[in-house]
């Protein structure tokens, strides 16, 4: 809670002063990477990292690569947060189907923060489900980011495998963000601007409406990503066979829906 909470109340601060000021980009770097220091040095050590028959457990390698990645989703989150509710059925469905996890796992005791981020994150839904009538800002969305960062990491402490678990549940937001990135690294754009170039805002303008894309994201994280997540924490697949398995269709999506390709003034 030390970790979340602090790391929360950072991200969550610059995050405001943001959406009421500006704050340099390289201010706000800082201030993630500090977040994100904060976080790993309450948490009770790095999780173990198992990758392709082989476990990373030297600190030297595995905090610099856990840093990074509470980084990298705090700021996806960001990046995700552009129509209205997704991100709030997102946080929902991963933080319950994490619950539901620990609770299949014989961990009742590890459903209590998960299921009291899902239930104020339920509270803000009522107000930003299609039609949006209030918004996250960079506040919301980075707090959420930074959280499911800090609950995906103290999942892994509890059982390895739950690292994997954790990843295909936010398979949409990850495979999303980071498929439109990589396109725009490619070609030479300022990934630091602004743009509508991710998936999820391809399909919300392609059907004229927020709610089927928020709903599909919905049905997908339910019916898709959770079963898998399912199968990797419980042992029945392998955890990286899992996870590849799990994120194929939804990268088949991803480019159907021209993730990161160049916008088309008119």
């Amino acid at each position: 809670m030390i970790a979340l909470g602090g790391s929360g109340l950072v991200i969550a601060l610059v995050g405001f002063l943001d959406d009421h000021g500006h704050i340099a980009a390289r201010w706000r770097l800082l201030a993630h990477f500090a977040a994100a220091a904060w976080a790993l040095w309450w948490l009770p050590g790095a999780p173990p990292l198992h990758l392709l028959g082989m476990t990373l457990t030297w600190p030297w390698i595995v905090y610099p690569l856990v840093g990074l990645f509470l980084v990298w989703l705090l700021n996806l989150y960001n990046f995700m947060d552009g129509i209205d509710g997704l991100a709030s059925v997102e946080a929902i469905t991963v933080c319950v189907g994490g619950a539901l996890i620990y609770w299949f796992m014989g961990y009742p005791e590890r459903m209590i923060l998960p299921l009291a981020l899902a239930a104020s994150v339920v509270g803000f839904l009522v107000w930003n489900f299609p039609p949006a009538r209030i918004f996250m800002g960079d506040a919301g969305s980075g707090f959420l980011g930074i959280a499911l960062g800090v609950l995906t990491l103290a999942a892994a402490l509890v059982e390895p495998q739950l690292l994997f678990s954790w990843l295909i549940l936010l398979g949409v937001f990850i495979v999303d963000a980071t498929f439109t990135l990589m396109r725009r690294l490619i070609r030479g754009d300022k990934v630091y601007e602004a743009h509508r170039s991710h998936a999820y805002q391809y399909a919300s303008r392609k059907f004229g409406s927020h709610l089927p894309v928020t709903l599909a994201v919905l049905v997908i994280n339910l019916v898709w990503l959770l079963p898998w997540s399912c199968f990797v924490a419980l042992g029945y697949v392998d955890s990286l066979l899992g996870l590849v398995v799990a994120y194929a269709p939804v990268a088949i999506l991803a480019v159907v829906f021209k993730a990161g390709e160049l916008e088309v003034q008119k």
